[in-house]
């Protein structure tokens, strides 16, 4: 007989996931609880019965470890494993002996979430030993075998969410009064650069479709920048740059330094980035500045998989887009902290010896790392589509209540 366990939600995707999921562990006779830390907590969980904490932040953890004990809590689930409420969370759920899971986009994409012990990116602890994920990902049955959209969701849907979850947070400022959007960045000014950005979005896409064109020839020479987020928790908690702005100089620098005459870079960026920080000017700006203004192209758009598979390399601070390369059998160059960044799979000597010699890939250590990553912290499904929600919440289900807490993460 499985376990009654209790559950605490903290603050979830801003979608249905996280209701659903608590719906389906009360049906297999769990115990959940809610506490709200915003008014976007309010939204998506819209039931009576969840506790709020309204206090300042310096007396969350406190608070918190009172409430764990009294409540007789066994597991704490949370987004965002970097937000600074989550990690007073985990720190609190360590200390008490209570597991702690973090839900996020997959590091398999699409049709994937991760569902992980205690955290993600450097603060993961997720085996990076090559001999030990050779053991967990050895072949069996339950081999992960499709990578086609199944549960699309699309722009729209993900931005409607965006704009309620802001708008239900600073719709709440008044009952929680110190809470605050964990951001770099104005939400307005955000918004006002997402309007420049989609008044663009078809020049943007011939411009990069020219240039992709340019990158499918057979002579084509060019090694492939993904660009994050500069306000994503993997470039600010797991990556060693305060200002994602040191990333590209590092590189643009190696580049002048190290990586042969006729070599071109084509900074592809983020599809979700709304260039509030001007990167259309500034990496241009910054190319020229090291005599490589003709041998740099920045992208809005365009073919990803094309431009994997054409490149030279790959350079990242620790994107899914270095998982995609590694499959495709693509060099990567990791500059953060990524689950995948270990010998065999990424280059690990320097920047400047990645432009002429990097360290190709193993594929059968890749398909290992790809079978363990989906047995132990990845789940089928999709926070957005209905029927991948679905999926996702029985998978989810069944780790957190019929499964053993991974001896890795003990």
């Amino acid at each position: 007989m499985t376990e009654r366990k209790s559950f605490l939600f903290l603050q979830g995707h801003h979608s249905k996931f996280w209701l659903q999921l608590a719906d389906a562990l009360k049906a297999e006779g769990h115990a959940v609880a809610k506490v709200r830390l915003s008014g976007q907590d309010w939204l998506y969980w819209p039931r009576l019965g969840a506790r709020s904490y309204r206090g300042p932040k310096a007396g969350w953890r406190p608070w918190l470890d009172a409430y764990l004990a009294d409540e007789g809590i066994t597991d704490v689930i949370y987004y965002a494993d970097r937000h600074p409420w989550n990690i007073d969370a985990l720190d609190a759920a360590k200390a008490a002996g209570v597991r702690a899971w973090t839900i996020e986009f997959g590091y398999l994409r699409p049709n994937w979430l991760t569902l992980e012990p205690e955290a993600m990116g450097a603060f993961s602890r997720f085996p990076k030993d090559p001999d030990v994920i050779r053991r967990l990902g050895a072949p069996g049955p339950d081999d992960p075998h499709d990578d086609a959209a199944l549960y699309p969701s699309g722009f729209i849907a993900e931005a409607m969410a965006d704009i309620g979850m802001y708008a239900s947070t600073i719709a709440g400022f008044g009952f929680y009064p110190h809470y605050r959007l964990d951001l770099p960045f104005s939400i307005f000014t955000h918004y006002y650069h997402w309007i420049a950005t989609l008044l663009s979005e078809r020049r943007d896409e011939r411009a990069a479709r020219a240039v992709q064109a340019r990158c499918a020839t057979a002579d084509s020479d060019y090694t492939l920048f993904a660009m994050q987020l500069a306000q994503d928790y993997q470039i600010r908690a797991s990556s060693p740059y305060g200002d994602y702005a040191e990333m590209i100089e590092e590189v643009l620098d190696s580049m002048a330094r190290a990586a042969p005459a006729t070599r071109r870079l084509v900074v592809k960026m983020h599809p979700l980035d709304s260039d509030y920080l001007n990167w259309r000017r500034r990496v241009p700006e910054m190319a020229r500045r090291r005599g490589l203004g003709g041998r740099v192209d920045l992208i809005r758009g365009g073919d990803l998989g094309l431009l994997i598979r054409h490149a030279k390399g790959a350079v990242m601070a620790n994107s899914t887009v270095g998982l995609h390369s590694i499959r495709a059998g693509t060099p990567v160059k990791v500059l953060g902290s990524a689950v995948y960044d270990m010998p065999g799979l990424t280059h690990q000597g320097s920047l400047d010896s990645f432009w002429t010699a990097p360290e190709p890939v193993d594929h059968t250590l890749e398909a290992a790392l790809v079978r363990a990553l989906a047995r132990e912290i990845q789940i089928k499904g999709s926070f957005f589509h209905p029927e991948g929600r679905k999926r996702a919440v029985a998978e989810a289900v069944e780790r957190l209540t019929r499964r053993p807490f991974p001896d890795w993460a003990r």
